[in-house]
């Protein structure tokens, strides 16, 4: 579908404002329930009004792709439509889960992207270059957008056909937001905020020698002989961990990640909370963790109990010829256990994983990082399937899982 292409807009002016209530309700009406993004001073009326509705749901992320990989993370839960929204600025980091994740495995949302920056406006010298170029690149990353509506008649037209793209595209449609174009609202009450359980106290094992710490492909075998088909879904980092799980056994609930590294998290948080009856297991490893280590103070404060973060560290980039990765000097346990995770283990025993995954759910996202030997089986197949093939098998798994009750 050719991306929207719009004229230059005249100046916003207090008679073409509209009240954020105008939008989120027509939105609403229309099943957008789930809003994630980061805070930008002209989305400050959207996230105060949904701030003060508790049917509705606002998540703060660190980082705008991760953002993205919680709403498509949602999505692919069955939930109700998302919205991701952010600055300008902040498309660069949403780059790679835009068009690695949700383009890439079709998975639907709808795109606030203020314009700071504007030609034509007076703007901060940060936003000289991202303003002019915002529409471009939103072409580029083949992401149909027109200008956020800033009469009342014109919402529904807008969202109608923003709905009818992403139906028919499986991908995301874009907004953008010039500066004045919602009119203020006020924050009416303070939320609660996402819940602080106590924090856990890391649990440290003693570290070993390369040799003696278990392979990847045998965590992964651990992993699969604690996961029921019918009641939980493994989501796998892009690199060779999903490769070695494809290989082991191509399971219905089986995601296998292409692209967007470090997104996996995100992704498996909207998953989780969109389903709160499913065990989701997110396989991570130490170099997708370390390029998005925000993701961990989002999962201590989204987190929910039926979320499980498994780390596989191995101190190299495996899938890029082995270069070694920073991992050697982080405690992931302890910046779960500081970022609000309720348990937080690091190990190099592979029985102890086991036992992990057997834990009843309680409290809130729990975490383990397993320390394992780099290197990968010879020959190590590709998934034959294609990432869109893979979405809709495990959209077919999950809808069945919701009829059994699991």
């Amino acid at each position: 579908m050719a991306t929207r292409r719009t004229r230059r807009p005249a100046p916003v002016t207090a008679a073409t404002m509209i009240e954020a209530r105008d939008f989120v309700e027509a939105a609403r009406q229309r099943g957008f329930h789930w809003y994630a993004g980061v805070p930008c001073s002209y989305l400050t009326p959207f996230i105060n009004y949904v701030l003060q509705d508790k049917a509705l749901r606002y998540l703060s992320m660190a980082n705008e792709g991760d953002a993205v990989a919680l709403i498509a993370g949602a999505t692919l839960g069955g939930a109700h439509r998302g919205v991701t929204m952010m600055q300008n600025s902040g498309l660069g980091n949403a780059v790679s889960p835009l068009t690695s994740l949700t383009w890439t495995f079709r998975l639907p949302q709808l795109l606030i992207v203020t314009w700071r920056g504007q030609p034509g406006t007076v703007d901060e010298p940060q936003h000289a270059l991202m303003g002019p170029i915002t529409p471009q690149l939103l072409e580029l990353m083949q992401i149909p957008w027109e200008l956020f509506p800033a009469e009342r008649s014109a919402i529904a037209p807008a969202l109608e056909r923003a709905v009818h793209h992403m139906e028919q595209s499986g991908r995301p449609y874009a907004l953008v937001m010039p500066k004045g174009t919602v009119a203020d609202f006020p924050l009416l009450q303070a939320p609660a905020g996402a819940a602080s359980p106590p924090r856990c106290t890391p649990e440290v094992g003693a570290v070993v020698a390369e040799a003696a710490r278990p392979t990847r492909q045998q965590a992964l075998q651990e992993v699969l002989k604690h996961t029921a088909q019918g009641s939980s879904v493994v989501l796998a980092s892009t690199g060779f961990g999903g490769r070695e799980l494809y290989a082991l056994d191509d399971r219905p609930n089986h995601l296998y990640m292409v692209g967007s590294m470090g997104c996996v998290t995100s992704l498996a948080l909207g998953l989780a909370l969109a389903r709160p009856d499913l065990r989701v297991i997110a396989i991570d490893g130490d170099g997708a963790a370390l390029m998005r280590m925000g993701n961990f103070a989002t999962l201590g404060a989204y987190g929910p109990a039926n979320l499980w973060h498994l780390l596989l560290d191995n101190g190299v980039h495996d899938s890029t010829g082995g270069q070694a990765s920073l991992s050697a000097h982080v405690s992931f346990a302890a910046i779960a256990a500081a970022c609000g995770y309720s348990t937080a283990l690091q190990t190099s025993d592979l029985g102890r994983i086991g036992a992990w995954l057997e834990t009843p759910a309680a409290g809130g996202v729990r975490f383990a990082c397993l320390a394992t030997r780099p290197g990968a089986p010879v020959g190590l197949p590709r998934p034959t399937q294609t990432p869109v093939a893979v979405r809709e098998r495990l959209l077919r798994h999950l809808t069945a899982a919701a009829g059994s009750g699991a």
